[in-house]
């Protein structure tokens, strides 16, 4: 080498752009580089997840509360309600007609009624439904059309494990069986293989056969949430927080044990020969036993020794780790810490009321879907056979015009109800928001609430006519306590200057049966705190 050449500027090695995730150094030696198919995950996981996954909503308590969250907060009390809106030609809505059909479907909803094995009521079948979903990842409901009852309609659930997951054919027609699931060319459902009865029921037996069933898919409703393009059949929304559950509990569990152990205090007795030791019992496979009862204390016998076994459990790490973990699983499973755990002690107002605005949205999206895949389809599919039986008395022509709906949700109540009923009548007197989508973040209907409303004040004329009117007509009007303690509240805040005058009017209005002069008659005298004070101080220096 030449002097010259250790002067030179040495080329650096040229780096190429790319995606660290892609890496295959040692660290990553154990991370998938490959994938296949949805359906090829699914086939080999899909009984292995189910089984699992309804162990641990059986035996885990966080699952099991996983559960009825879903159930709680997407069908609650009363289940996502029908609100026929047919609408005649001049674009009115058909009240006689869509009483009619809601009527009919409400008594076609009650127990004995809607289903085959007349256990479950209409929202029964929506708890069974989300639940299955969230459970086992998938529910199959089958339309039964016979004389079961007038409207010749009727439900039918399908436990999973009746769709023969092993049955996987290519037909000669361009289409497949998957996973029992029989699709075209263009992997749409044609019909679905079902076993009659569980192959693994106790009566049949573990090696029993039984021979599959060819439904058309026009019979069957197949839901399932996809988390992949040519997904067939789902899985369980528990599956990514599956692990952790498990292994949680088998820690819990252990620190249980653990803390009772250590709460009885044992200790061993230690002799150099053994010969002295007498055990309180023997098992099959002859281990000795020994009975622990807390503050027991026997005398030693000569030549023996005493030691102690005081375990300490739980230990000052276990509450933190057990929240750490529950974290987690919470994220998987889409609902926030809080809810899962029913643990409120370290939240403030901001953050709980910022945790439930993101999981009342994600509840919403689940409503959604329940009501496109199982509510919309079971009242279509009912609508047509009540209409064609005759047990709706109207035309069957119009089939078009009765299936247009409006399914109402269940609602929440706020964390502060009183600001957020205030702050949404604002936003209705300023154009911002309806009455409509108000009383539906509620879970109520605006026809109910007005038709309730009348039937109150024709009730209220029947039964008190001297006590009806308004404040402008009568003098003499009595409210309810309540009713004055808030009308009360509301003047008070305008007293204190915390609420502007304006704003106090429309309360009272929105609130109350006073006309918009009475409220102004009791707004407008009222001196705010502030003004109040200028006042005095200007009265102040004058006497000054």
């Amino acid at each position: 080498m030449r002097l010259r050449d250790l002067f030179k500027r040495q080329q650096k090695p040229t780096r190429r752009r790319g995606f660290d995730a892609a890496n295959t150094g040692r660290l990553y030696s154990d991370w998938l580089t490959w994938t296949k198919s949805a359906d090829s995950d699914i086939r080999w996981a899909l009984r292995a997840m189910r089984a699992r996954s309804r162990d641990l909503c059986q035996n885990n308590d966080y699952a099991r509360r996983y559960l009825d969250l879903v159930s709680t907060n997407v069908v609650g009390p009363k289940g996502i309600t029908l609100q026929v809106r047919a609408r005649e030609n001049n674009g009115v809505l058909d009240q006689a007609a869509n009483q009619l059909l809601e009527d009919a479907f409400y008594q076609w909803g009650r127990p004995g009624v809607c289903t085959v094995d007349g256990r479950l009521s209409w929202v029964d079948t929506q708890r069974v439904f989300i639940e299955s979903v969230a459970r086992d990842g998938e529910c199959f409901v089958l339309f039964v059309e016979d004389n079961g009852n007038p409207y010749r309609f009727r439900l039918q659930f399908i436990d999973p494990d009746l769709v023969d997951q092993d049955k996987n054919e290519v037909l000669p027609n361009g289409g497949q069986i998957r996973m029992g699931v029989e699709v075209d060319a263009g992997n749409r459902p044609v019909a679905y293989w079902i076993k009659a009865k569980h192959p693994d029921d106790y009566q049949l037996g573990a090696s029993a056969y039984v021979q599959d069933q060819r439904i058309p898919a026009s019979r069957i409703i197949h839901a399932f949430r996809p988390d992949r393009i040519g997904q067939t059949r789902g899985t369980p929304w528990t599956a990514t927080s599956m692990t952790r559950l498990k292994m949680l509990g088998g820690y819990e569990e252990a620190e249980l044990v653990a803390a009772r152990i250590s709460a009885s205090k044992m200790g061993f007795f230690v002799s150099e020969s053994g010969e002295e030791f007498q055990a309180d019992g023997e098992v099959a496979d002859g281990t000795l036993q020994m009975d622990v009862q807390p503050g027991q204390f026997s005398q030693l016998p000569a030549g023996v020794d005493f030691k102690s076994y005081d375990p300490q459990h739980p230990s000052t790490a276990f509450r933190d780790f057990e929240k750490a973990m529950l974290r987690g699983i919470a994220s998987g499973l889409g609902v926030s810490y809080t809810s899962l755990a029913n643990d409120l002690e370290a939240v403030s107002y901001s953050s709980i009321r910022q945790g439930l605005l993101e999981e009342r949205d994600q509840w919403r999206m689940m409503q959604h879907w329940l009501v496109d895949h199982f509510c919309q389809p079971v009242y279509e599919r009912w609508l047509r056979q009540a209409l064609d039986s005759g047990a709706v008395a109207l035309p069957a022509n119009k089939y078009a015009k009765f299936s247009t709906t409006m399914w109402v949700p269940r609602g929440w109540q706020w964390v502060d109800p009183r600001n957020e009923a205030e702050a949404q009548i604002l936003a209705i007197n300023n154009g911002l928001m309806t009455k409509t989508q108000a009383l539906a973040e509620r879970g109520l209907d605006l026809e109910d609430v007005l038709l309730e409303q009348q039937s109150e004040l024709e009730l209220s004329d029947k039964i008190a006519p001297e006590s009806t009117g308004t404040i402008a007509s009568d003098a003499d009007q009595a409210f309810t306590g309540v009713q004055i303690t808030a009308m009360i509240d509301v003047l008070s805040k305008v007293k204190d200057g915390t609420l502007p005058k304006d704003s106090a009017v429309q309360i009272l209005i929105q609130s109350f049966p006073i006309t918009f002069d009475d409220a102004k008659k009791m707004v407008d005298p009222i001196q705010p705190a502030e003004v109040t004070q200028q006042q005095q101080g200007v009265a102040n220096g004058g006497n000054a």
